[in-house]
């Protein structure tokens, strides 16, 4: 039977696709970097259509855009471009003879470079005259063409942004004119056997010229301009536009701000070197206002570690053009090396994020409250079936106005870290400080000193922290574009229906309703951009015939449409509001909007003049993802093309590279605010490789990228594992760490941890790196399994190079590591501890008891705890002897392990070592604690039956020993004499026993007694601990077997059939089974069952044995094995005293011996 497909989908509606997955990385890369909004899709083709005679000025934008696209891709290819020379093999002087072939094979590869330097040597010529071209079309006094319109001159300012970048890069690239001096080198050598060569020779010569003269690309512009016709009038209209521009903040995203501030000292250097009307730019312009925007602004950014100064510019382009260079005032600007230290301060506020972060934290809290505010309300909206027309234009307008307020956040913050990067190359680190490891090191590349020494640890978080505000804010509009894109169509739709059917039929009726020319205007403005269809207050557009003066007014109401403007009405719109204001002389006095002469009312034209500013800013708001992506767009951070080349390097090492750098500064400070943004740095990474393929189109540079980001991943995750085990470790060591030892410290503070959180990091599944997916969770168990396992082998090969006393050492370690499992357990699935102590002990076997630390336990009572530990009565502690040693132990040196294998933290391993000193020097009952609690259950026995085992051979190796001493007996000794006194007694005994030949043996037999004592009093000590623990345990199970203490001592069951254990389960269960709900009672009978099965193995173990008693026993059959041998029964039944030679006679004559010789 069929599912209905509403079922269907209600159910699939019930499943969620999330994941607990934080979001602590920025945008992922776009798949698409076309710019379909911003640039009209259909190059203006729909212009025509409005009749507004503007195909002049759109057939030269599209020219002028062409231009600008294919500039860019030279740009491209001059900043990438690295010398060949570097690569050209160098033949050894055997093989001179082949010196003509390397040259051919040289010219040959040099040749193709040089005809991409050739391509755009013809290419800037051809840009720079259609360029000067278009602006004298547009400079003429007569109006033959409408034109230009704002559309056309950011065109023209973005050519000549693009021309300035490519004469820039020209100059600053040394391995151009390097490699190009190889090549004619190699051109005269291979061409003496050529025919007709003089072209190529000429051509050569051409690009000599063009690669040797700095700004040639400029000059050439300057002789292109002035060839024919003077073009002052068009670059004072531009230099107007940008002073006006900068000065209102015109420009909605920051790369439109850094191209106005690079081209406009070169605009006003080509308008001043006019010989006619040089000084009109300055009655136009004051100079006063150029000086504010050139010393506000002392360095800007051109490329990733190029910058220009305008200040440098001027100086430089003075030597030129001589009519410049007597504005000394100008001239007078210090480059950003001149500073003066007074003013050198203020820049530093001014361009150092650090100092700004108080703002800019203020800033991201408000816009995120705000921004999540108007979400809900959209949300709200959209769930709402009938809402208020009015509620719901001012939910999308408030939305709008928000989008636009994060557009503008992102690009000054943007801006802002491009400026400081600029300023830091500007101001390179003077005396880098050298560290320990490079004493040896006395040179430092250039890039080192601008980038690695050139950020304080201050600078680096402030710039962490602000590249995770504009990934964050980036992430968060960008999740929500579905959303949010029809409410910023109607809004958009909304502003300028309300503009050209509301406000301009105002205008129309009140103050250009006599001036035909201007209502003409209006009028265009309104037919090519009025929605009729949504107004719901006029039927046609006759009805907005002009009307009497005396007319009431009426608002207009229009239906919310997602209809936004194209690229075409807004470029028109824009148009006709400049006519308008204007009157078609883009060169008035005053500016665009200086109301100087235009006969419109200041309230007029402030409306005017706010709606053509927010006409520009329509089309980056409708390429709603495509300006997210720009302005969150932070690869430049990693590019240092100029400097590898000034380096005369193939790629610096990671520690120079700003991302890892920033990655480095958050596990090296281990701040507890940082360490959720650790992935942000490798998003400059995705950016920077997206912009090497689709922007620079360079695949090595990718490559490059992609060696460094597998490498600095690999690194990341080994320190990452790293900090969370040591902090982990740490904590654990603190928690067991004897709360009266910290109390009796006075700096006790310094054996807690301070608090970090890793929760957002044991949650990443999905790591987003140059397009591949990277489970860092599963990154992180893995390595955290292993570091587990080399912890437990250090420990245990720690404690078998030292002696039986470190064991307690070895069981507080291994405490302290099982904490730490059960702390990272509880976010990471990691292998069981007990599998792992298992493995590394090589314990795995069903059927081994043995494992390396039941081996060494055994192997150091063997080999010197036996024979070189006594027994101290005063202590009861075995301590080592001082007569020496009689076997001596061979043992390797421990090995130092890393730091976090001990306790964490130095002042805690400080402090537990300190501990584990108190139990190095001797062997007692906190050692036997240990040894119970490490072998555990299945060990102990081996080692207890190999200990009674070594008391039987020791035993059966006396016997001869014995026999050989009974043998040196005497025959009869009787009793001594009272008469002679204690001293005459001692001789006569010393005389009668005749053991010196015996030596060797009488001490063997002393040491093998004393080996023997001390296993068994071992055995004493490990029944202690055994019965201490069995009564540990009998007090916790008792009350669940029922046993509970008699009148004669004895434990007595309260409960004859059961124990209160399972009858509490069996009540449960009867319970349980007897409800009709219950979904499967045969749970609950197989926990009854195996309830009961526990309470027989507990009753089982109540009556346990006593080790030292079964020690004794094993004793006590070894020796009656050799009875006869030692203790012969005597024949008439009396013991004879002067002919006996049994085992008391022998172990008196030891102990005489031994206090003798004592």
């Amino acid at each position: 039977m069929a599912i209905p497909v509403e079922e269907a989908i209600a159910a699939l509606s019930t499943f969620s696709l999330e994941d607990e997955q934080p979001d602590v990385q920025g945008l992922a890369v776009l798949l698409s970097s076309e710019r379909y909004a911003t640039n009209s899709p259909i190059e203006y083709s729909d212009v025509a259509a409005y009749r507004l005679s503007l195909g002049e000025d759109t057939k030269a934008i599209n020219q002028l855009n062409t231009l600008i696209q294919e500039g860019k891709e030279m740009a491209s290819l001059l900043y990438t471009y690295r010398s060949c020379v570097k690569a050209l093999p160098q033949l050894p002087d055997s093989m001179k003879h082949s010196q003509a072939d390397l040259y051919l094979e040289t010219y040959q590869v040099l040749d193709l470079e040089m005809s991409r330097l050739r391509e755009i040597q013809r290419w800037q010529a051809s840009a720079a005259s259609k360029l000067a071209a278009d602006m004298q079309r547009f400079s003429r006094p007569e109006r033959l063409v409408n034109g230009p319109t704002i559309t056309h001159f950011w065109s023209m300012l973005k050519l000549l942004d693009v021309l300035l970048q490519l004469d820039h890069l020209k100059n600053a690239k040394a391995s151009i004119p390097n490699d190009f001096s190889w090549y004619k080198r190699t051109f005269t050598q291979v061409s003496s056997q050529w025919q007709d060569t003089e072209t190529m020779r000429e051509e050569l010569d051409d690009l000599q010229i063009f690669l040797s003269t700095r700004w040639a690309i400029l000059l050439n512009l300057h002789a292109e301009m002035f060839r024919t016709n003077t073009v002052e009038d068009i670059l004072q209209v531009l230099i107007v536009f940008c002073v006006e521009s900068l000065e209102l903040d015109f420009a909605l995203l920051y790369p439109e701000r850094h191209t106005l501030l690079r081209v406009l000292p070169v605009l006003v250097v080509l308008a001043t070197s006019s010989e006619k009307e040089s000084e009109s730019l300055y009655k136009r312009v004051k100079i006063n206002r150029l000086l504010s925007i050139f010393k506000n602004d002392p360095v800007i950014p051109a490329f990733p570690d190029l910058h220009l100064s305008p200040a440098a510019i001027l100086k430089e382009l003075s030597s030129y053009f001589q009519n410049f260079s007597s504005q000394t005032r100008l001239l007078s600007l210090p480059a950003p090396h001149e500073i003066p230290p007074r003013e050198l301060q203020d820049y530093q506020r001014h361009y150092l994020i650090l100092n700004h972060m108080g703002t800019i934290r203020a800033e991201h809290d408000d816009f995120s409250i705000r921004f999540a505010s108007a979400m809900n309300q959209m949300i709200t909206l959209k769930s709402s079936d009938s809402a208020d027309n009015d509620w719901s234009r001012d939910i999308k307008g408030n939305m709008y106005d928000i989008v636009v307020e994060g557009f503008q956040l992102l690009s000054r913050w943007t801006g802002r870290i491009w400026e400081q990067c600029a300023w830091k190359f500007s101001r390179p680190c003077k005396e880098p400080p050298i560290s320990d490891s490079q004493q040896n090191t006395t040179t430092f590349f250039d890039y080192e000193k601008v980038v690695r020494w050139n950020y304080t640890a201050e600078e680096r978080r402030a710039l962490l922290e602000l590249i995770g505000y504009i990934k964050s804010i980036g992430l968060m509009m960008q999740h929500c574009d579905t959303l949010v894109s029809e409410a910023l169509w109607e809004t958009i739709h909304m502003e300028v229906q309300d503009f050209v059917q509301d406000k301009l039929d105002t205008m129309l009726r009140t103050t250009f309703r006599k001036k035909k020319d201007l209502s003409r205007i209006l009028s265009d403005m309104r037919t090519l951009s009025a929605d009729w269809m949504a107004n719901t207050s006029k039927a046609d557009p006759e009805q907005h015939s002009l009307h009497q003066e005396t007319e009431e007014m009426r608002q207009n109401t229009f239906y919310p449409r997602p209809v936004a403007p194209t690229a075409a009405q807004i470029h028109c719109l824009q148009f006709l509001i400049c006519e308008l204001v204007s009157g078609g002389n883009m060169r008035k006095p005053g500016g665009l909007f200086g109301n100087s002469g235009s006969g419109i009312p200041v309230e007029d034209l402030k409306q005017l003049e706010t709606f053509f500013y927010k006409l520009s800013f329509f089309l980056h708001i409708l390429d709603y993802t495509a300006t997210i992506g720009t302005l969150t767009d932070l690869g430049f951070l990693w590019f240092r093309e100029f400097y590898l080349e000034s380096s005369r390097v193939i790629q610096f090492p990671i520690e120079c590279s700003l991302p890892w750098m920033l990655v480095d500064h958050v596990m090296e400070s281990q701040d507890a605010g940082l360490l959720e943004s650790i992935l942000i740095p490798f998003d400059l990474y995705n950016d920077s490789a997206q912009h090497a393929l689709t922007c620079l189109k360079q695949r090595f540079l990718y490559d490059e990228i992609e060696a460094e980001v597998d490498l600095c991943f690999d690194l990341l995750a080994q320190k990452l594992n790293e900090i969370i085990f040591t902090y982990y470790k740490s904590c654990a060591a603190s928690t067991l760490l004897d709360s009266s030892f910290t109390y009796a410290c006075d700096d006790g503070e310094k054996y807690f941890v301070k608090p970090l959180r890793f929760d957002a990091i044991f949650k990443l599944r999905r790591v987003m790196v140059l397009g591949r997916t990277i489970d860092l969770r599963s990154l992180i168990t893995q390595r955290m399994n292993k570091i587990f396992r080399e912890n437990i082998d250090f420990l245990l090969e720690r404690f078998e190079n030292g002696d039986l006393c470190g064991v307690v050492e070895l069981q507080q370690l291994l405490d302290i590591l099982e904490l730490t499992h059960q702390s990272i357990s509880r976010f990471l699935e990691l292998d069981s501890y007990s599998l792992m102590l298992s493995e590394m002990q090589e314990n795995l076997s069903l059927v081994s008891y043995s494992s390396r630390i039941s081996s060494q336990i055994w192997s150091e009572m063997q080999t010197d705890f036996l024979p070189n530990f006594i027994l101290c009565n005063t202590t009861q502690r075995f301590v080592r002897s001082i007569k020496g040693t009689h076997h001596s132990s061979q043992r390797s040196s421990a090995s130092t392990g890393k730091p976090y294998f001990y306790c964490g933290s130095h002042d805690l391993t400080m402090a537990y070592q300190g501990l584990a000193g108190l139990y190095r020097d001797f062997f007692g009952v906190p050692h036997m604690f240990a040894v119970v609690k490490l072998l555990g259950s299945r060990s102990l026995p081996a080692i207890i039956r190999a200990l009674l085992d070594h008391i039987s051979s020791k035993i059966t190796g006396m016997v001869p020993k014995i026999t050989a001493l009974q043998e040196a007996l005497p025959k009869s000794i009787g009793l001594l004499s009272f008469d002679g006194g204690i001293a005459g007694c001692q001789k006569i005994i010393h005389e009668i026993l005749t053991w010196e030949a015996k030596s060797e043996v009488k001490t063997e037999v002393l040491h093998d007694l004393k080996e023997i004592g001390s296993a068994l009093y071992w055995m004493s000590i490990l029944d202690i601990v055994l019965r201490q623990i069995d009564t540990t345990q009998f007090m916790q199970s008792a009350p669940w077997l029922g046993l509970v203490p008699g009148n004669d001592g004895q434990v007595k069951h309260a409960y004859s059939d059961s124990t209160p254990f399972t009858t509490l389960l069996s009540a449960a269960t009867n319970a349980v089974t007897a409800s009709p709900a219950c979904p499967n009672p045969s749970t609950f009978l197989v926990m009854s069952k195996q309830a009961e099965a526990a309470s027989l193995l507990y009753k089982s173990n109540l009556n346990s044995g006593s080790v030292l008693e079964y020690a004794l026993a094993f004793t006590s059959a070894a020796l009656d094995r050799h009875y006869s041998k030692w203790s012969a029964t005597p024949r008439t039944g009396f013991i004879d005293i002067t002919t006996s030679k049994d085992f008391y006679r022998i172990f008196s004559g030891l102990q005489y011996l031994l206090r003798r010789e004592h």
